[in-house]
């Protein structure tokens, strides 16, 4: 059977085969129909331009997303370094107090015995190897930070002292510590005893004042007559003259 294939205008043999798929099997691309080849391509700028813009837009977005994720992660480190900062000085805060509670809870255990070594100095016993104990003690308890307070004539303060004996005295002007019945120790600014004193409030009846100002005024009476008596002019040069004549 002869044919003629209208597209290659020539005659031949047998059975024609026509290929009308739309992707060409070799080379995967879209064939172009008949007639298409002459037509002028559609300009492609605007379609161009709108990608282009569309492409911009995502890419802001995205920029504007990762910064958003950028600053939240910054403010995390942040709370995370502040929570940290707290957490390390409360951990070193907890480890002061606990070494000096139990740094207190030990010394206070030896505070009878600085009381007896005390007391046997006062009366001249702490003598021979009892004097080296009780010093070398001493010196390791203020290594410790451990002293001891409370003199006489100091201002009285309720909060450091323990008043066990009260009395007036004309001798004070406030009231004040006259005596230590017992020494107050502490550690820096904890008090682990409070010192036993005895003090003295000023006597409300006593006039000293009053007395000192009588004194007062008897001197500057005293000196007024000297200086009157001795601006007085003396007549007794004038007395010899006329026994004289």
């Amino acid at each position: 059977m002869v044919s003629t294939s209208p597209d290659e205008g020539e005659e031949k043999e047998g059975p024609v085969i026509r290929d009308k798929r739309r992707i060409d099997p070799e080379t995967g691309k879209v064939r172009e129909k008949a007639g298409e080849k002459d037509k002028p391509a559609a300009p492609a700028a605007p379609a161009d331009e709108a990608a282009g813009a569309a492409e911009a837009g995502a890419g802001n977005g995205e920029a504007a997303a990762l910064q958003e994720q950028l600053t939240e992660r910054l403010d995390d480190l942040r709370r995370l370094k502040a929570e940290y900062d707290n957490y390390r000085k409360r951990v070193d805060r907890d480890r002061v107090a606990v070494r000096e509670q139990a740094l207190g809870q030990v010394l206070s255990e030896l505070l009878p015995v600085l009381d007896d070594i005390g007391r046997a100095r006062d009366h001249d016993e702490l003598t021979g190897g009892f004097k080296s104990v009780g010093e070398a003690l001493e010196a390791v308890t203020g290594k410790l930070g451990l002293e001891s307070y409370g003199e006489k004539g100091e201002p009285f303060d309720p909060t450091v002292h323990e008043a066990l004996m009260h009395s007036y005295s004309p001798d004070v002007t406030e009231t004040s510590v006259v005596d230590v019945l017992q020494p107050g120790y502490r550690i820096g600014e904890r008090i682990l005893r409070a010192a036993r004193v005895a003090v003295a409030e000023p006597d409300p009846n006593a006039e000293p004042a009053a007395g000192g100002d009588a004194d007062a005024a008897d001197d500057t009476a005293d000196a007024a007559a000297a200086d009157e008596s001795a601006d007085k002019p003396s007549n007794k040069s004038d007395d010899s003259g006329k026994s004289d004549e």
